[in-house]
């Protein structure tokens, strides 16, 4: 156990009023008081029941664009963490993280479909199908499963076997949701490398009866001759530390910051002295710190590991999902 992991234990006794607060917000859109908004075309949620980590942003890039090949009109709508504002906009790909977040930005530059973001990404979807040049199209809804304010065609949930078997509730593990929220989910994505393991457990203890999807993820970076120091801001930094090593580099140094961190000058300055001490001959990091991290000189190069996620027998994940899509009348039916 990690010592973070460790310390969230103490905060159990909290667990009880988080999941007070999950069941006042179920009665809220139960009876109506939160109401669900529904936009004109389909919309496929992408999510998942841990706080961060899970791959979400590699997937949502990999269906974007895999959908796309297949003649849709997709786009994404995206919250926008840690965005300056709140109103609905389209992703300008040249832009800067603080205007749309780290994430809808990253999604802008890799998917190369349109990508919108508000605060309600009800909003981000009206805009979406007011700028579209056509009048049917596709959403895809970025980080989607706990935004239960817009009513959704199908629900993709990613899990790993961290979350099913070891997890437990926020404040004190890193679950949003309790596990029995899988049974909203209209598919599940596990690691292909779980699958053994997580399936039949998923079957039998969890009483799933949906289809699974096996990814595969494959982290894309720079070879580098000679050490490496290595830092991030993101859920799980030892996931990505291990993923830097696996691929053979050399990593002298590894420095965690906070999800969504935005660098300072001082943070900046830290990991430049740490590289000289390690006589580094590069800095890695992930590419949402590379977009956060913006335009900025630095003595040494920096290159982005690039995280892609490729869904086992794809062909027939997509032909399920446009079946589906298909057969739905309404979303949320």
């Amino acid at each position: 156990m990690t010592p973070l992991a460790s310390a969230r234990r103490f905060l159990l006794p909290l667990a009880p009023g988080y999941r007070l607060g999950l069941a006042l917000r179920e009665l809220r859109l139960r009876t109506g008081i939160e109401p669900v908004r529904r936009l004109r075309w389909p919309v496929v949620s992408v999510g998942s029941l841990s706080a961060g980590g899970s791959g979400k942003t590699p997937l949502t890039i990999a269906l974007a664009q895999a959908l796309a090949r297949r003649g849709l009109q997709v786009d994404v709508l995206s919250r926008g963490y840690g965005r300056t504002s709140s109103l609905a906009g389209r992703v300008d790909p040249g832009g800067a993280a603080e205007n749309y977040g780290d994430e809808p930005l990253l999604i802008a530059q890799a998917a190369g479909v349109p990508v919108y973001v508000a605060a309600e990404r009800y909003e981000a979807g009206l805009l979406a199908e007011r700028s579209a040049p056509s009048a049917s199209g596709l959403h895809l809804l970025d980080d989607g499963f706990q935004h239960r304010q817009l009513a959704r065609n199908v629900d993709i949930l990613l899990l790993d076997a961290r979350d099913w078997f070891a997890e437990t509730l926020l404040p004190a593990g890193n679950l949003r949701e309790p596990l029995a929220a899988l049974r909203r989910a209209s598919v599940l994505a596990i690691p292909a490398h779980d699958a053994p393991q997580l399936e039949p457990s998923l079957r039998s203890r969890g009483g799933w009866q949906g289809p699974i999807w096996r990814l595969h993820r494959r982290m894309e970076v720079a070879a580098v001759d000679g050490p490496v120091v290595a830092f991030c801001g993101i859920a799980r930094p030892a996931q990505f530390f291990l993923g830097l090593e696996a691929a053979g580099l050399q990593v002298a140094v590894k420095t965690a910051f906070p999800d969504h961190h935005r660098y300072t000058p001082r943070d900046i300055d830290r990991i430049i002295a740490a590289a000289r001490a390690a006589q580094a001959k590069a800095l890695v990091t992930t590419e949402k710190d590379r977009v956060r991290m913006g335009q900025i000189a630095l003595p040494l190069p920096l290159e982005a590991a690039r995280l892609r996620i490729e869904i086992e027998n794809e062909s027939a994940a997509l032909d399920w999902l446009e079946d589906r899509l298909a057969k739905v009348s309404a979303p949320g039916s």
